[in-house]
């Protein structure tokens, strides 16, 4: 893989954690954090929809490598609201 291809697969994932964060109302913290939630994300989603037998909506192809969009969103959602709940039952405060 390209470091362009690289760079265009983070961009991706730093806009997929953002509205997956926006989703689930809360905030984790900045580029780099969206960018670790989006991949985190593409695996919580991927994992749930091949235990449901769903299949990939929307997913981009940068050089080979595949990014499934949608499942991206959805589990940097989940995830984000997780760890929210969870910071929140140890530290007392959203």
């Amino acid at each position: 893989m390209t470091l362009i291809g690289f760079l265009i697969l983070l961009l991706i994932a730093a806009i997929c954690g953002g509205i997956g964060q926006s989703l689930a109302g809360y905030d984790l913290g900045g580029c780099l954090v969206s960018i670790v939630v989006g991949f985190i994300g593409a695996y919580i989603g991927l994992w749930i929809a091949g235990r449901m037998g769903l299949p990939d909506f929307f997913t981009i192809t940068v050089e080979g490598k595949p990014f499934p969009i949608i499942w991206a969103i959805i589990g940097s959602a989940i995830f984000t609201f997780i760890v929210a709940l969870l910071r929140r039952a140890f530290t007392g405060r959203p």
